[in-house]
């Protein structure tokens, strides 16, 4: 049997920043396109088009790409005070000293055209995935990479030695045991000086292993698992993390945002594109194709991964696939349980520009993954016949 490894990485980490700006400049750009609108096809949010990049190292922040919006969301939306949020909501510090640089350009008119004809606004392959293996339906490997973070970063409020840059990664040997644990967590100096004498790092790193095993390992993995299985900040101190220790950029985590190594990956990153970008909503909507599939267990399905393709400009997709872990092809099933997978068929199943629905904001997507999570309207179990 296989081995399966998966990471994560905390909101704290760069990439993870720049997901996250790029996604809160989208949420505020369809709230006031909802606040706005008024009936204005230039306002309104179904009108509205964004594809934003943001690059970010030490305190300047850089968010550029393309965008269609009425004037008066152009004019109220103060990307500075969204970044600045950001930062300080991921835990970085002095928000006032970061500096926002803003080169958002206005939307390739030929690109605006397919999108405006319902067309898919760039060619691609999007995947979707889900295993009966889990109560979330994602790969275990994943799951525990993703809470052993979330349990890390959670620590904060009572350790404030725990910064906000993490990352994790879980091995499961060829039974699905855990059998290694890989953790690089930032802190404060205080862990690695002693009467304020630097100390070497591997002092430092049995230190941070000593304080995490009873917080977040026994807990997760129980008191019997061997510690000499768990590493921690192999390079010895982390003092300096985020974007101060490296760039940002959004997109480098699309493994992580999506299903871990196991799965392949299609199309490109989520993160910064309005529902119309299939990369993000076809995306989406493989997954609800495939959570659904796997519960209903469709010809005995356990694991179904499902692929999607787009012509750019085109309506219909260029095909669609769906199969078993054991091979079977239950694609005819999908095309006549989900007809329209158009990009205007998959906004609207999913009210992705969220007229009805406002739980969620895709800047929560930018953390700890795009799948995985109830309150998302592609987790939830479409209502098909079997």
């Amino acid at each position: 049997m296989r081995k399966f490894t998966a990471e994560h990485v905390s909101q704290g980490h760069p990439d993870k920043f720049a997901d996250q700006f790029a996604d809160a400049v989208l949420d505020e750009a369809i709230a006031l396109a909802h606040e706005h609108g008024n009936g204005s096809d230039e306002n309104a949010a179904p009108s509205q088009r964004a594809a934003f990049e943001v690059l970010a190292k030490d305190r300047v922040v850089m968010i550029s790409g393309e965008a269609r919006m009425g004037p008066a969301i152009r004019a109220a939306l103060d990307v500075g005070a969204i970044g600045r949020k950001v930062w300080a909501d991921v835990g970085y510090p002095d928000p006032d000293m970061v500096t926002v640089l803003n080169h958002i350009q206005m939307q390739s008119p030929e690109l605006q055209a397919n999108a405006d004809r319902d067309g898919a606004g760039d060619q691609g392959i999007m995947v979707g995935y889900a295993t009966r293996a889990t109560r979330s339906m994602m790969p275990p490997e994943w799951e525990l990479a993703r809470d052993l973070c979330r349990d890390i970063i959670d620590l904060r409020t009572e350790h404030g030695w725990i910064q906000a840059d993490a990352k994790t990664q879980v091995t499961l040997d060829d039974e699905g045991r855990p059998s290694r644990i890989v953790i690089a967590v930032q802190h404060d100096e205080s862990v690695v000086k002693r009467n304020g004498i630097a100390v070497d790092n591997m002092a430092t790193c049995n230190e941070i292993k000593q304080r995490l095993m009873p917080l977040v390992i026994t807990p997760m993995f129980g008191a019997d698992f061997d510690p000499d299985l768990v590493s921690v900040n192999g390079s010895g101190s982390f003092v300096i993390g985020g974007t101060i220790g490296d760039a940002g950029v959004v997109g480098r985590k699309i493994v992580v945002d999506a299903y871990g190594p196991r799965v392949p990956v299609g199309g490109g990153a989520y993160s910064g594109k309005d529902p119309t970008k299939v990369d993000r909503s076809a995306a989406y909507m493989a997954r609800r194709i495939a959570r659904t599939a796997a519960h209903m267990g469709i010809r005995g399905a356990n694991e179904v991964t499902v692929q999607i393709a787009y012509c750019i400009g085109k309506v219909a997709p260029e095909m669609v696939t769906a199969v078993t872990e054991t091979g079977a092809d239950i694609s005819d099933w999908v095309m006549s349980r989900f007809p329209d997978l158009s990009p205007r068929g998959i906004i609207e199943s999913l009210d992705l520009w969220r007229m009805r629905d406002r739980s969620w904001r895709y800047q929560d997507t930018a953390s700890f993954g795009h799948y995985g999570n109830d309150r998302y309207p592609w987790e939830q179990i479409a209502d098909v016949a079997d």
